[in-house]
Order: C-alpha cells, then structure tokens, then sequence
C-alpha cells in the first residue's frame, strides 16, 4: 500500500480520543501518545518550534502515523501504558525501576501456606505486594510466625488423607509453630481463622487481631490460665511493636493512595505512599528518564496508572500535588492544609530524598553525567544562553582602604581550578572604592585573556550587588564584550542574584545546586582575597617595624627575614647571629632597639 503523504494523514485524523503512533520509513515504532482529541494533538508535533532538539529530531523522523479511536480518556492511557511496555518505543519516557518485586502469596489450598514468591500464578491464590524490599517482607513473616501457627510444609492436606493418617506431626508441632492440622489436631475452621487475621495485618490492619488476643487474653486471666494468657499477652507485645514501627497519621485517613512528583530536565522521581488504617503501609519511589518535551502533569498521571497497577491497589481516593487525570471511579484530592497536606509533603519529601540519593550515587559513578545535569540546571535557573562550563568569580578585600587587593577564582565543570587562580593589587584606586576597584580589576582580567587569545568564561559572578555589577558592566563595555559574556550579581544578605539591567533579584530556592555552586564561588574568591589581603598586610607591618630601625633598608629587610623567617626570631637572635648577617654596625642598632 502506498503512503499517504504526512499532512492528508493528519488532516483526516478524528476529534476524538485515542492514541497515535508514530513511524519511520523503515516502519520502526517511535513514540507512543494518547490525546483527548488526536487530530488536535498530533497537529502540534507539526505546527510550533519546539524548544528541545530531541523533538525536532523525532518529529523529522515520522514519515506514517497510525491512530485507535477509544471512548474516554482513561482508555487512551489504559492502552498507551500497554503499548508502551509492549514496544518500549525510543522516544517514549523510559520507566527505570520496571522489574519483578517479590509479593506475599496464602495458598489456595486447605490450611493455606504464607510464603514469599516473584511468580504470581492464576490459581485462586490471594497475593500482597508486591515489596520493593525483602527486609519488609522478611519482616512481616517473622511477625506472622511469632503470632500464628502457621503450617510450613506442602503436604496436600485433603480431609480423606488426614483421616487415613498418611502424615505425622513434624518438628515444627513439636516446637509450638505449628498445631498438627496434618493429624487432625487443629480444625480448618480455627486455621481458617487465623489466615483471615494475618490477610488484615498484611492488609494494614491491626485491630481485629488485638482485639480477638486481648479478649482472650482477659477471659484466660478470668480463668486463673495465667501461662496461656502470658503467651498472649507476649503477641499483643510483638504486634503493638511492629505497628508502632510503620509510620502513624491521621487514623481517620483510610486506604488512600499519596503520589507526588519532582523534576529536573533529565527525570522524574514520582514518590508513592500507600496509608492504610490511618499507617503507611508502602513507600516507593519511581524514576522516569524524560525522552522530549513532558509536561509533570502527563508524567505524574503515567507513573499514577503504573504504580497502581504495579502494586495492585484497590484505593478509591488519591491525594495530588496538582489536578490530572485519573480514572473515573477515583476520588482526587489536592490537599492544602492539616493532616492531609503533611502526607502529601512526607510524599514530596521521600521523593527529595531518592533524587538526592540517586544524585549521591551519580557523582560517584558518573561524575560526567552529574556534571552534564548540574551545568544544564544552572543554565536553566540562571537564564543563560549556554552551559556556564567556565565560571569566573571576583571579590574586592581592604580594611578601612588599606592595601586593597582583589580575587579572582575560576570554577571549570562546577569544580575549582586552583591554578587558574589570580590575585590582584589595586592601582588606579585610592581609598575605599569597591565599585571603582571591581571596574578595574574586571578590566584588567579580560584586557589580558584577550591580548593572550586565552578563551573567555560563559558566567562571571560579581561578590556584590548592584553597584559591583555595574561597575563591572562599564568595563565589558570597554572591552566591547557585553553581551558576549553572562554576568550576575551576588548579595550577601538574602542570596540575592542581580541581573544587567534588571532592578527585580532573583531568588533561588535555599537549596538549589545552582545557588550552592554560586555560594561556593563566592565563598572561594572570599577566602582567596583575604588571604592574599592578610598576607600583604603582614608583609607591610614587617617592613614598616624594620625599616623603620636607622641604617636598615629593604635589602636589609629581606636578608634578615631570609636568615631568621620572622620579626619575633629576629628580636630573640643575639648580637653576634645578628652581626654574621648584617655586619656589626647595623646588627648594634637593630639589637639596641628591641632590647
């Protein structure tokens, strides 16, 4: 059959709802998407400039477009999810924690077994889970056991078998952990008991199991069964302590789903709390690789239809940082204050923590990845044109306009570069001037990097606020290079960040990696300046105590801190150290006058 050009494909596409697929010439699947209205949606691949490159490569790239017409909007994402995991298209957000995760099974059988397994099998069997960590589950069993005699072996304990006697009693009867239904000694209407009891504490519920122990504990104790009753009170011990281990809200919150979402321009960490009988009985965080231009909105409601399923929820309400769509039969809730409003931001906050997390693990495994994103960040938050890979920083030191001096630092790849440090003596300035001595210290630095054909910074930071950048600006202008360098202000007061020409700062979150980098910058140029400030001021105070004796010089000077390192071990020396580095007349006037 032959291909329709691109735009008759388009134009004959419905107003309704469904999903699209896009094609290349070789008939390879590329993107996967769903629409409210695909006629709409698909037209917008083609008629806008997209921002990201990944887009308009994708979109040079389709040459057919098949669609499938559902009836509502839940549906296309249904199928989407579906088709996406079945073809895994290159262009579609990539799912990185998509694996098998163990899940708690009680066997459909007579006296059903509780065990862990990674298989689920269609047989009638219940299934809980699934867990992202095997200490949980661990945890859970070792809880169940020391509880409930529940049976461990996979005997097919079928009422003909038992009653002809084909099994005897194991080790397991005999050490208390199992009641010998095997034999008859336990009725599977009292084990059935039990296995609805432990399905509530895999549930998350805890009442109806200390509920039924402490009335019998009570009716045990009535009965002067001190022993019995002590072994019940000791599982009432056991499951108040594993309950009160797992996170307590508001008990009136009941079998609700909490999704939050954070975001950078490569992932999406989407954090999922599961709460049940006012606990939270799951917490899992999942990382989505973006592929184009994906709105949180459409990222959150993937990872909401993913999670779900993923983990079998059945819960009728979910709390949202914002509105998307979800299936119909679900309540959304976008809480702004009380308890409602803590979970979702105890949500936010794990999702915070895996990102940093994740982020921990990266600089150390792949420190060029970790740079890529950090550079990419900054030129997002700070509005360049370009990844700042080369930053300089300048600060100004004088006390009460002695000695003044400047600092430059040079940051490559967010790291400092010590050896491209440089410090400066101020000439043209007297007094106390910062701004005329950021002018010309500003000047100075890139007259020289551009007489030596050296390469120029993407980003200088100024240690100041809006006077130092303006200053600063006179000498780019001098040098004809505004505009072709990106520069910023940094105040100390509030971190506020002052662009040329705007008069409104800008305020970066406190705990932004950009404003951290910018932090460290201006931290370094500071600790640089001083230094080389105290240093300079040491140095004068020598000469002038030493130059200040009669017949002593600057020569003078230096072959005694030469010899001796320091005005304190030149005042200690003798008369004849003295003499041996200076001859006897000037060694007599410098020992008379510190003795």
């Amino acid at each position: 059959m032959t291909q329709l050009p691109l735009n008759i494909q388009i134009s004959t596409l419905p107003n309704s709802p469904g999903v699209y697929q896009f094609f290349d010439g070789e008939d390879k699947i590329l993107y996967v998407g769903k629409a409210k209205n695909l006629k709409k949606r698909v037209s917008s691949y083609f008629n806008k400039n997209h921002e990201y490159g990944k887009t308009r490569i994708l979109v040079k790239k389709i040459k057919n477009i098949r669609h499938i017409v559902v009836s509502t909007e839940s549906d296309a994402l249904l199928l989407e999810n579906n088709l996406i995991k079945k073809y895994r298209p290159r262009y579609n957000v990539l799912l990185k924690d998509d694996k098998s995760y163990p899940w708690i099974c009680i066997k459909k059988e007579r006296f059903p077994r509780i065990f862990t397994t990674r298989r689920m099998i269609k047989d009638g069997s219940e299934y809980f889970g699934p867990y992202t960590s095997m200490y949980t589950i661990k945890t859970l069993l070792d809880l169940i056991k020391n509880i409930y005699p529940i049976r461990t072996c996979n005997y097919d304990l079928s009422e003909a078998k038992i009653r002809a006697g084909k099994y005897k009693v194991c080790l397991e009867y005999h050490l208390g952990n199992c009641l010998g239904p095997c034999e008859g000694f336990q009725s599977s209407v009292e084990y059935d008991k039990q296995v609805n009891e432990v399905r509530d504490i895999l549930k998350g519920n805890f009442k109806s199991s200390l509920h039924s122990f402490k009335n019998k504990m009570r009716l045990l104790a009535d009965e002067m069964r001190f022993e019995e009753a002590q072994q019940f009170k000791d599982k009432i011990e056991v499951l108040e302590n594993y309950q009160s281990k797992t996170t307590i809200v508001n008990p009136k919150i009941n079998n609700v789903d909490v999704f939050s979402i954070i975001t950078d321009d490569a992932f999406a960490y989407v954090n999922f709390l599961q709460l049940s009988h006012g606990s939270i009985i799951r917490s899992h965080t999942m990382e989505i690789k973006k592929k184009l231009e994906e709105k949180d909105e459409d990222l959150l409601q993937l990872a909401i239809f993913e999670l779900r399923q993923r983990f079998n929820s059945e819960s009728k309400e979910v709390y949202l940082p914002f509105k998307v769509t979800v299936e119909p039969h679900l309540k959304v809730t976008i809480p702004k204050l009380g308890d409602k409003r803590k979970i979702l931001d105890l949500s936010i906050r794990n999702a915070k923590y895996f990102r940093q997390e994740r982020f921990n693990q990266i600089k150390i495994m792949d420190p060029e990845r970790h740079t890529k994103r950090i550079m990419a960040q900054m030129k997002k938050d700070l509005r360049l044109s370009k990844e700042p890979r080369h930053i300089e920083c300048f600060d100004n030191s004088n006390i009460q306009g002695s000695n003044p001096v400047a600092a430059c630092v040079v940051f490559k790849n967010g790291k400092p570069s010590k050896k491209e440090y440089r410090h400066y003596n101020i000439k043209t300035v007297e007094g106390p001037d910062d701004f005329a001595s950021m002018e010309e210290v500003v000047f100075r630095r890139y007259k020289r990097l551009l007489n030596e054909e050296q390469p120029l910074p993407q980003l200088i930071v100024i240690d100041g606020g809006k006077g130092q950048l303006s200053s600063s600006l006179k000498s780019l202008d001098l040098l004809g290079l505004r505009g072709k360098i990106a520069i910023v202000g940094i105040a100390k007061r509030l971190e506020e960040i002052y662009f040329p020409g705007d008069s409104v700062p800008l305020y970066l979150d406190k705990k932004s990696e950009s404003l951290k980098i910018l932090q460290q910058l201006r931290n370094e140029a500071h600790r640089f300046g001083i230094t080389f400030h105290r240093n300079k001021r040491s140095k004068a105070a020598i000469n002038s105590v030493l130059e200040g004796i009669d017949g002593v010089g600057e020569k003078t000077t230096r072959d005694l801190l030469k010899k001796f390192k320091s005005v304190k071990r030149i005042k200690e020396a003798s008369l004849e150290d003295l003499s041996a580095v200076v001859g006897n007349a000037k060694a007599n006037k410098i020992y008379k006058t510190f003795h």
